[in-house]
């Protein structure tokens, strides 16, 4: 009986045994068969083969099989971290420092209204046609693949560079608090941590970009709070500044020509709020998401845009010699934010700052891998860029685009060298005007969309979100992007404070020969010579999401009565995060 019960026991341990290591070698197969390819239909699968670019693209885009695991939140704020980092906290001392209080003030309140305008039309747009690439492809699809193939280039130049730069610029960050420190080190740190991330999914980035976020949120309002309390004369030194800098030194700085140059880093500062359109692909419901995330997105960064810029202009003279002695892009001691309490005679904050600062960089970072690796496939859905690019394995990842990304992060242990600056700089030019002619491409878009559903004869009752500012704001989007152009031009000829000279010209303008020679070479290599494709014949049914648009006002109306009934605290938190 004994021996039957140590059988027994043994067998059941054999069992256990077994079905312990085939659960481990099920999940080694599932990890394994994970980055084995989607299974998707693609253009080059369909019965018609003499499908033209755009059609191709079209079918392409919305065939993808990006994961949709995206939610609400992470929309909103994928949208407001790609705005808020070190050209909010450091990069607005320097425009202080060029336009004076009431520069930066006129020129963050213009340029965001052209933002308003922009972020309102491709609301339209991505609710409509939630497709892989977001404005890469309306480029293509509403105006002329020569115009989606410059722009969407160059957009990948701009996050592709960006990636190593915030490496370094982290690992310069962390020496605020050591300068002993070798930047090598935390080079290698950041840039481990931001693969791990971006090699996880969408939705794991959607979390980090989400703590990122919630972060750099509280830090503004807490900013805002104190900075009035400071100005009011409530801080340890019992100093009531009121308006005294917008006296003395004064308003301006450098004249008409420094509020210009602050119109240029006011319209850069904002870069990053387009990415909610490449987000739209990978969103869970992005009929709801989508316009959510731009009614709320907007406001939040004009309360803290607003809010931050008019206390730093108040509290900081534009002349601080600190906001001109800065030894980078990421120098704490240069932050308007720091010098402000600094100046309240608070200690222990600025390191806070620096420390919120190193979280804005590696947000960006992080952001720029998911940014560029979803460009890239889109130009290859495009048939723009090679065919392995758009590889997109079965959890819904780009997988190549985000290898060949990361890969090139590793620049950044070359950058690390103080010498290595000025081809970074040049690097930086061929893509300096990218959120511009980004912007410009989408108000574009919407103007030729609005044009091809009226010309064949389609209602606007079809769609689940419209904007309310329509074509005309569309039209002021693109005229203010426009004149952020031509000052631009300017001041890259004529520079402040120097002489004209051919490199600081091709450094603020080599963008856009470099757009333009994109576009002329697309031309040529496609031997198709049409400025934009006919109203008429503009394809608005290839990836379109067909939504119960009155479902949609029943639950916006629900949703009215439930906040209406809540306390305002609660309200006040949900507007907020």
């Amino acid at each position: 009986m004994s021996l039957t019960n140590k059988e027994s026991g043994d067998s059941a341990s054999t069992h256990a045994y077994e079905a312990q290591e085939t659960q481990t070698h099920s999940r080694w197969k599932s990890f394994k068969d994970s980055f084995k390819a989607a299974e998707t239909m693609t253009a080059d699968d369909l019965s018609d083969s003499e499908m033209d670019v755009v059609q191709r693209a079209n079918q392409n885009a919305s065939n993808s099989q990006l994961s949709r695991r995206l939610k609400n939140r992470h929309l909103q704020m994928i949208a407001i971290g790609g705005s808020i980092g070190t050209g909010l906290f450091v990069g607005s001392g320097s425009a202080l420092a060029t336009g004076g209080p009431g520069g930066i003030v006129i020129a963050w309140v213009i340029t965001a209204t052209s933002i308003f305008t922009t972020m309102q039309g491709l609301g339209e747009l991505s609710t409509a046609f939630p497709i892989s690439g977001g404005f890469n492809i309306y480029a293509t699809r509403f105006i002329e693949p020569a115009f989606g193939f410059a722009v969407g280039w160059n957009y990948f130049m701009q996050f592709f560079v960006l990636l190593p730069l915030e490496l370094v610029a982290a690992s310069i960050s962390v020496k605020y608090w050591n300068d002993d420190l070798n930047p090598v080190i935390f080079v290698a740190i950041f840039w481990v941590v931001v693969f791990f991330i971006t090699m996880m999914g969408v939705r794991w980035y959607g979390e980090a970009e989400f703590v990122f976020c919630l972060i750099k949120v509280v830090t503004v309002i807490g900013f805002i709070i104190l900075g009035i309390v400071l100005v009011c004369g409530g801080g340890p030194t019992k100093d009531f500044v009121g308006g005294r800098y917008w006296r003395d030194p004064g308003a301006f700085a450098h004249g008409f020509k420094g509020v210009c140059s602050v119109f240029v880093t006011a319209a850069f500062s904002f870069g990053g709020t387009e990415m909610i359109s490449l987000g739209a692909a990978e969103a869970a419901n992005p009929s709801k998401a989508i316009p959510q995330a731009i009614k709320q997105v907007f406001y939040r960064i004009v309360i803290f845009y607003f809010g931050t810029i008019t206390l730093i202009a108040t509290l900081v003279p534009y002349n601080d010699d600190r906001l001109l002695n800065a030894d980078s892009d990421v120098d704490a001691t240069a932050s308007p934010f720091v010098i402000a309490i600094v100046n309240g005679g608070i200690k222990g904050l600025p390191s806070v700052i620096n420390a919120v600062i190193l979280i804005a960089v590696l947000s960006v970072g992080n952001a720029s891998v998911y940014a560029c690796s979803r460009s890239l496939n889109s130009l290859a859905e495009q048939g723009m860029a090679p065919k392995w690019t758009g590889y997109v394995d079965r959890l819904g990842r780009p997988l190549v685009a985000i290898i060949v990304t990361n890969v090139f992060g590793l620049f950044a242990f070359i950058a690390a060298s103080d010498k290595q600056t000025e081809a970074f700089n040049w690097l930086l030019a061929l893509s300096g005007l990218s959120s511009i002619f980004t912007w410009m491409s989408i108000n574009m878009a919407h103007i030729r969309f609005r044009a091809a559903m009226k010309s064949q004869g389609r209602s606007l009752d079809e769609l689940a979100f419209t904007s309310i500012v329509g074509t005309l704001g569309s039209w002021y989007g693109f005229i203010i992007n426009f004149l952020v152009l031509i000052a631009q031009f300017w001041l890259s000829l004529f520079p402040i404070g120097v002489a004209p000279n051919a490199s600081d010209f091709f450094q603020g303008y080599l963008g856009f020969p470099v757009v333009l020679i994109s576009y002329i070479g697309y031309k040529i290599y496609s031997k198709n010579m049409r400025i934009y494709i006919p109203a008429e014949e503009i394809d608005l049914d290839s990836g379109r999401s067909v939504v119960d648009t009155d479902l949609i006002k029943q639950e916006e109306e629900e949703e009215l009565a439930r906040r209406a009934d809540q306390p305002w605290w609660k309200w006040l938190i949900g507007f907020v995060f």
